[in-house]
């Protein structure tokens, strides 16, 4: 069965990346947003394409507008306040979700309310399927498959290669502003815990040279031991500032200090703030083009001191124009054809060649 699109965010910035690869690859979405003009506007100046006024943050219009088997693609965030209305719409209906979210703590949450009431309407969800973090779920996965089944510990970096300056969007810093604010996830002997942002830097060999990178959250720590069962400890950084990644940790030591005090947390929003500086919107085609995203895993025992089994680098487009291709390609496919219904990971939803064939057509894969 054939269903619609439905692009929710259309109007923002990821959301008109997603919306020119879906252009591209000739499906003609439904666009849809808040502002019944600035969507009216799109959807005119994108040949004509049916719109709709929809508002995140009240699910009766979405539920209108979805039926089973369509496909609902939304970039609106923060998702944590404005995703959970959009996803149970979808989860209910039976309308398949992709979204291009960050917050491994919202698709925690997804996992937990709406995984067993998609599998029963036949939903997919496939939440976080962007630069975060489907780059990672395929060089984690390739890597402990390379390893074998003496695999026990996964170590997961994001870099970029290329200039940085002006290289980020408003919501990326947004984000990156939060994060240090919320505890990241690993996974630790087959168990989620979760640490101080940042608590951990470690370095990964990228291009030649030594890149540090500091704890984060990542999906991989949810996703990947249902492919990979063997694993009990899935750890992901970030080195897209590699310079600062020990810095940054003494920022977030500080931060969880003052966070803690009476009034501590008005004081970290200040103290945050520049961090979440800067023009809105995202860097253009232009600054895209010289950037391009890179991700290392690297699988071992776990064992201190032993060499690593197996270390795997895929490498792709510009981060954001990754997200915009990666989301494109998941909605139209499940237009088409059948996955395995749930909140999941690109694997378990498409099977590791499908999913890996997906990303080679796109530009990401192996180095």
């Amino acid at each position: 069965m054939t269903g619609r699109i439905l692009l929710l965010g259309a109007t923002g910035y990821t959301g008109g990346l997603v919306l020119d690869a879906l252009l591209r690859r000739g499906v003609r979405p439904t666009v849809a947003g808040r502002d019944a003009a600035a969507v009216a506007a799109l959807a005119d100046r994108s040949g004509g394409l049916d719109h709709a006024v929809v508002d995140a943050a009240g699910p009766e219009a979405l539920r209108a507008h979805l039926r089973p088997g369509d496909v609902l693609a939304t970039t609106v965030g923060p998702f944590e306040r404005l995703g959970h209305h959009v996803a149970r719409a979808a989860a209910d209906i039976g309308a398949h979700y992709v979204d291009s979210t960050g917050e491994v703590g919202f698709v925690r949450a997804l996992r937990d309310r709406h995984h067993q009431r998609a599998r029963e309407t036949g939903s997919v969800m496939l939440p976080a399927f962007g630069y975060d973090y489907v780059p990672g779920v395929l060089a984690g996965t390739l890597a402990a498959l390379e390893a074998g089944e003496s695999a026990r510990a996964l170590d997961i970096g994001y870099f970029a290669t290329g200039p940085l300056r002006n290289g980020t969007s408003q919501g990326t810093r947004a984000t990156m502003r939060d994060g240090l604010t919320l505890p990241s996830a690993r996974r630790h002997r087959h168990r989620l815990v979760e640490e101080r942002t940042a608590s951990r830097v470690r370095g990964f060999s990228v291009g030649g040279r030594r890149r540090s990178a500091f704890l984060v959250s990542g999906t991989e720590v949810l996703f990947l031991p249902d492919t990979c069962p063997a694993l009990s400890d899935i750890t992901v950084y970030n080195g897209w500032f590699s310079a600062l990644s020990r810095p940054i940790s003494l920022v977030s030591a500080a931060v969880g200090a003052v966070t803690r005090l009476p009034g501590g947390r008005g004081l970290t929003a200040l103290l945050t703030r520049p961090l979440s500086g800067g023009p809105p919107g995202g860097p253009d085609a232009t600054a895209r083009a010289r950037t391009r995203s890179h991700v290392v895993a690297v699988a071992s025992t776990g064992a201190p001191g032993r060499r690593p089994l197996a270390e795997v680098h895929v490498e792709g487009p510009n981060p954001y124009t990754l997200t915009g291709e990666l989301m494109a390609w998941a909605a139209q496919r499940l237009t088409t054809h059948t996955a395995t219904p749930g909140v999941v990971g690109p694997v378990d939803a498409f099977g590791l060649d499908t999913f890996r064939d997906a990303c080679a057509e796109i530009g990401l894969g192996p180095v």
